[in-house]
C-alpha cells in the first residue's frame, strides 16, 4: 500500500475532470471508489475537498490517499482498456455510430443506457464500453457531455485529450447548440417562450436519483444551493390540448433541467415518472405524464440535434439523431411527422 501521495497537475493536464485524470494516474481506481475518496475527503486539491466532476487546473496539487498497489502512471499514454465488452454491447454500441472522424465520435446514445458510472447506475455504460470504439485508435474516445440515462440521442465523445478539451470548453462557453424533442402532457401557453426558473437540489436521493427544485426566478439569489437556469421552447404540434411535440434547447445545462423546467409548467414530459407522476394519467388538463393507452411509458426526451465548430477543421457542423423505438411509435400514433417541422424552430428570431 502506498502513502500519501501530492502530485500537481501537469502543463498539457489542466481543464480536464477530476475523475478523469484520476483514472489516468491511477487505472485501478473506479468511479464508485473516487466518488467516496472524494466524499470522504480523502482526496483533496490545494488542500481543498472536491467533488469528481470538479476541473483541475495546471499547478494544482493533489492529495492522494494512501491506496493498494496504486502507483501511479505518469508516463502512460493511453487510457486503460477495461472491462471486456460482450459480443452483443459490441454490436449495440457500434450500431450507434452516427458519425465519425479522426477526431470525435458521435452516437444516438439509446435510452436506458447510463452515461457514465456513478451511484445506482450500474456497470453497464457508455463510458464503460468505449473500448468497442477505438476503430483502431489506441486510445479510447472520452466523454465530453452526459445525457441522462433515459434520455437519448446525439452524444459526443473526442479521440484526443486536446479534442476532449476543446469540446469541453465549447460547452462550458455555449457556442454548441443543443436541440431536444419531447412530448409533452397538455399545450404550454404561449406556444414559444423561455423558462428562467433556478434550479435545487431537493435533497431526497444522490447522484442522478436526486430531484432537483425549481424556484422562482426572483428567490434564485436568496435560495442556498439555487442555480440559475434557462430553457427555450416551442411548440411544434400538438394533439389537441392534451399533448404536444415541444423542440427544447438548454441554455444551461443543469442536472434533469429539461424535465424539471417543463414540469415546473404544468406540462411533465411524457413518461417522466419522477417529475411528472408515475401514476398520473393525462386527461388532457395539461397534467399528468402518462398519456395511456398504446403510447409507451418512457421518457419521450430525445437530443435530436447538435451544432459545433469542429476543434480542428473549424468548421461548423450539425448531426441529427433518429427517434428511438418508444418515441417513433407515439410519433406514428399521434399523427407527428419529423418532416413536417423546422430543423431549428427558434432560427429565424432575433
Amino acid at each position: 500500500m502506498s502513502g500519501v501521495q501530492t502530485i500537481r497537475v501537469g502543463d498539457d493536464e489542466g481543464e480536464q475532470r477530476l475523475d478523469r485524470w484520476l483514472k489516468k494516474k491511477f487505472p485501478q481506481l473506479g468511479q464508485i471508489a473516487i466518488e467516496k475518496l472524494c466524499r470522504t475527503g480523502q482526496i483533496r486539491v490545494d488542500g481543498g475537498r472536491v467533488k469528481p466532476a470538479s476541473r483541475v487546473e495546471t499547478g494544482q496539487e493533489v492529495r492522494i490517499p494512501p491506496l493498494p498497489d496504486a502507483a501511479p502512471v505518469a508516463a502512460r499514454t493511453s487510457r486503460p482498456l477495461g472491462p471486456r465488452v460482450s459480443d452483443s454491447d459490441q454490436a449495440m454500441i457500434q450500431a450507434a455510430v452516427l458519425w465519425k472522424d479522426e477526431h470525435i465520435i458521435a452516437l444516438n446514445k439509446p435510452p436506458g443506457l447510463p452515461s457514465q458510472g456513478g451511484s445506482g447506475q450500474g456497470d453497464r455504460h457508455v463510458d464503460g464500453l468505449t473500448t468497442a470504439l477505438m476503430f483502431g485508435f489506441k486510445d479510447r474516445p472520452k466523454l465530453v457531455h452526459r445525457l441522462d440515462k433515459d434520455t437519448s440521442g446525439v452524444l459526443l465523445l473526442a479521440r484526443t485529450d486536446r479534442v476532449a478539451r476543446a469540446l469541453s470548453e465549447a460547452f462550458r462557453s455555449r457556442t454548441t447548440r443543443k436541440i431536444y424533442w419531447a412530448a409533452v402532457a397538455g399545450v404550454p401557453n404561449p406556444r414559444m417562450g423561455t423558462i428562467r426558473f433556478g434550479l435545487v437540489k431537493g435533497g431526497a436521493g444522490r447522484g442522478d436519483n436526486e430531484k432537483m427544485i425549481a424556484v422562482h426566478p426572483r428567490d434564485i439569489d436568496t435560495t442556498e444551493g439555487a442555480k440559475r437556469a434557462t430553457t427555450d421552447y416551442a411548440v411544434l404540434d400538438a394533439l389537441g390540448t392534451r399533448a404536444s411535440w415541444c423542440a427544447l434547447v438548454p441554455i444551461t445545462g443543469r442536472t434533469h433541467q429539461l424535465r424539471a423546467h417543463m414540469a415546473e409548467l404544468g406540462h411533465p414530459i411524457v413518461g417522466d415518472g419522477k417529475y411528472g407522476g408515475s401514476g398520473q394519467e393525462n386527461l388532457g388538463d395539461g397534467w399528468g405524464a402518462q398519456l395511456g393507452g398504446e403510447i409507451s411509458r418512457k421518457l419521450h426526451l430525445h437530443a435530436r440535434s447538435i451544432s459545433f465548430d469542429h476543434p480542428i477543421t473549424k468548421k461548423r457542423i450539425t448531426l441529427t439523431a433518429p427517434l428511438p423505438d418508444h418515441m417513433a411509435r407515439t410519433w406514428k400514433t399521434l399523427g407527428w411527422h419529423e418532416n413536417d417541422v423546422p430543423d431549428d424552430p427558434f432560427a429565424d428570431i432575433e
